[in-house]
């Protein structure tokens, strides 16, 4: 079935209008008609091919919300007319370990991702939420459950959201700990509403003086300038959890400084470049550990969506036209945005 979208033929072209196929939906499917679709750092990367392996045409978008317009015969849970999202898996190989553990982000044989991952489909690989249309495998649709009126600023949550929420739930995240946010933006302002949401106390790290009141806006119970040392020697040896959401390179040691007797840095941004070695000698005197994590998997996305739904919480969203996200892009390397751009794809 043709369907409007928009993608890139090549890392030098821009994002334009162009015409997709989608599948009609098989036994287990679910037909989605997109109402909206964040747009994350990610698609940037991809559809410019500053990571290797990108496919074309490339149609980004793996943070998409929108109505079930058709189901497959054998589909449950599912019916016309549910509200839906889909995040950044569409498919894994459902038989590993990670996978039988509902941790199909970690699958040992690959997941299938939302786009460019490889797909029976034309053209071979799949494509995003910059689109009108989308079809997937019921186990990789979820349930939204906000009311209507926040469905554009819940799109987002379907990767800054569970990439935020995952670690904080690992690791305990909630009363009686102290947490830290390192950065401010797409993911940090998602993983401030959601460790305020659990309980904890919530310290933001920003290089930027002007973020402190919006900062303590969207819960932080303290701010703290990153670039100043007095400030950071104040919280020497004071924290749990540290979720550092900066995909550039800098000094991890600043951070690991800061944790407890067993306290964990988790990075969940990817830097172009390495980060500066961080000093052995502090992490084994401390029996501190610096860790990672990626999204989540589905029963976890849901549980995230489930939790939001409740806390009220969604992200601060700017409402863009398709047209007009080649200009979104080049904003969002200035940082010039609060905190993450959403497509009105009714604009297609």
């Amino acid at each position: 079935m043709s369907t409007k979208a928009y993608g890139a033929h090549a890392a030098n072209k821009p994002v334009e209008a162009l015409a997709i196929e989608r599948r009609a939906p098989g036994p287990t499917d679910v037909q989605i008609d997109i109402a909206y679709c964040g747009v994350c750092h990610s698609d940037l990367h991809t559809v410019r091919s500053e990571w290797s392996g990108t496919l074309y045409p490339c149609v980004p978008g793996h943070e998409i919300v929108g109505r079930v317009s058709a189901v497959g015969g054998e589909v449950t849970g599912f019916r016309i007319g549910d509200i839906v999202g889909v995040g950044c898996l569409v498919d894994s190989c459902r038989r590993c370990a990670s996978c039988e553990d509902g941790l199909e982000q970690y699958c040992t044989n690959g997941f299938v991702g939302t786009y460019n991952g490889p797909s029976a489909d034309a053209p071979g690989h799949t494509l995003g939420g910059y689109s009108q249309r989308i079809v997937v495998e019921q186990r990789f649709v979820l349930k939204i459950r906000h009311p209507e009126e926040q469905l554009a600023a819940v799109a987002p949550l379907l990767c800054a959201g569970i990439t935020t929420y995952s670690p904080l739930r690992h690791w305990n995240a909630g009363p009686g700990k102290k947490v830290g946010i390192v950065g401010i933006g797409g993911l940090g302002h998602m993983g401030i509403k959601i460790a305020h949401a659990m309980g904890a106390y919530v310290v933001a790290f920003t290089t930027s003086a002007s973020k402190r009141e919006e900062a303590r806006a969207l819960g932080a119970d303290e701010v703290v300038i990153s670039t100043d040392a007095a400030q950071m020697q104040t919280h020497a040896a004071s924290f749990d959890f540290i979720l550092n959401t900066v995909a550039a390179p800098h000094r991890l040691d600043d951070y690991t400084a800061l944790l407890k007797r067993d306290g964990t840095l988790c990075l969940v941004g990817v830097p172009a470049s390495p980060h500066p070695s961080p000093s052995v000698a502090g992490l084994i005197f401390g029996r501190k550990t610096i860790a990672g994590s990626l999204i989540g998997g589905i029963p976890e996305t849901q549980e995230m969506l489930d939790f939001c739904a409740r806390h009220g919480i969604v992200a601060d969203i700017e409402m863009i036209a398709a047209q007009d996200i080649e200009a979104c892009y080049e904003r969002m390397l200035r940082s010039d945005v609060k905190y993450r751009f959403v497509i009105d794809t009714a604009t297609m």
